[in-house]
């Protein structure tokens, strides 16, 4: 394991970073999207309901099974990769941030409108940052997900340690396959690791201590 581990050393390190870069950017695209969304339908309980059950209802699809949908229209490569973490990204994000700014309470809304705030303020000022502290849990919960998901996109030739992970499955029993499976699997867990202490960082930094408290 050592000796495969110090041949490999930099592609490991190269793949590595692929992998986050590829995680982090799907989550900052998702967190947008989602938040968008969210501000557009949460005061419906219709829309509130329709996104619900999509969010739901995407959950279940196998990943696996939509990187092999999309091969076809999009070929192998980085962009079927983008496409799968990013959607499986925005599902919890968008079901926390429609519970987060549901959940701000009517008269904090009233008082900012009565004192001449319009809608867009209210909305930027005064609920989204209520609401961050759960939208920001939703993203570690996605953040945690989708970092398995990006390495099941390397069956689409897409970036990071999925590679090793599916190159060592393919040849096993041979040599080097082991080792190759279990880098893959442990780099993704201390890279889903490493972010999670990110965003709890992040929470300190953006969630003021009332709210915390």
């Amino acid at each position: 394991m050592l000796d495969f581990l110090g041949d490999r050393y930099e592609q490991i390190l190269f793949s590595s970073w692929q992998h986050f870069s590829l995680v982090l950017q799907c989550l900052l695209m998702a967190t947008v999207l989602a938040v968008v969304i969210a501000a557009l339908v949460y005061r419906s309980p219709a829309l509130t309901g329709v996104v619900n059950s999509v969010s739901a209802i995407g959950l279940t699809i196998p990943s696996f099974a939509l990187i092999g949908l999309l091969i076809s229209p999009f070929g192998f490569g980085v962009l079927p990769a983008v496409i799968v973490v990013a959607f499986f990204a925005t599902l919890p994000i968008l079901r926390n941030a429609v519970v987060g700014l549901s959940g701000v309470a009517p008269t904090v809304v009233e008082a900012a409108r009565g004192i001449g705030m319009s809608r867009f303020r209210t909305l930027v000022q005064i609920e989204l940052p209520l609401a961050w502290p759960i939208i920001l849990t939703g993203i570690r919960v996605s953040a945690q997900m989708v970092m398995g998901v990006a390495a099941v996109a390397a069956y689409a030739l897409g970036p990071g340690l999925g590679g090793f992970i599916f190159s060592g499955l393919s040849r096993l029993g041979g040599a080097n396959s082991f080792e190759s499976v279990v880098t893959g699997v442990v780099g993704v867990i201390i890279l889903a690791l490493v972010l999670d202490l990110l965003l709890v960082g992040l929470g300190r930094l953006t969630i003021p201590r009332g709210i915390r408290a």
